[in-house]
């Protein structure tokens, strides 16, 4: 077995989709540990401890995408605006998804992964070429790196 070089890599940490995803799954823990903390350890309501875990989640998606995953530098009120339009299409994708997969032999958890699945592959492009799209004038990636 051989070992990767440095320059592939490195190469393979800084594509946008390789910190596409891995912002998406620190997402889901950030979303995920709120929830807990909120309802299992505060003791909030349960639909009060959700909204207010996937809004903070929210928040730290969005910055994290916009920094981390894409580097933008796209003007932070359209690219803000952008990603809410996209998170409300996202929420009415998924009810339909999941209610129509519902319906057949792979019942609603089927039509989550579905829905989970289209809307990662889907944002991927979305966030990469509308919401967090860079202007010809500017470097792509964090810190000026260039994806290749």
């Amino acid at each position: 077995m051989t070992t990767p070089r440095p320059g592939r890599l490195r190469k393979l940490v800084w594509n946008s989709g390789v910190r596409y995803l891995l912002v998406g799954g620190s997402a889901f823990l950030v979303d995920l540990g709120l929830l807990a903390l909120f309802y299992t350890v505060l003791g909030w309501p349960l639909p009060v401890a959700t909204v207010v875990a996937f809004l903070l989640s929210f928040v730290y998606t969005y910055s994290m995408q916009r920094v981390f995953a894409f580097g933008s530098q796209a003007p932070q009120g359209g690219a803000l605006v952008k990603y809410a339009i996209l998170v409300v299409f996202n929420t009415i994708a998924t009810a339909a998804i999941v209610s129509l997969i519902d319906t057949t032999f792979a019942g609603w958890i089927g039509g989550k992964v579905v829905a989970t699945v289209a809307t990662t592959i889907w944002n991927y492009f979305a966030y990469r070429y509308w919401v967090f799209a860079h202007r010809p004038d500017t470097p792509a990636g964090p810190a000026g790196l260039q994806e290749e």
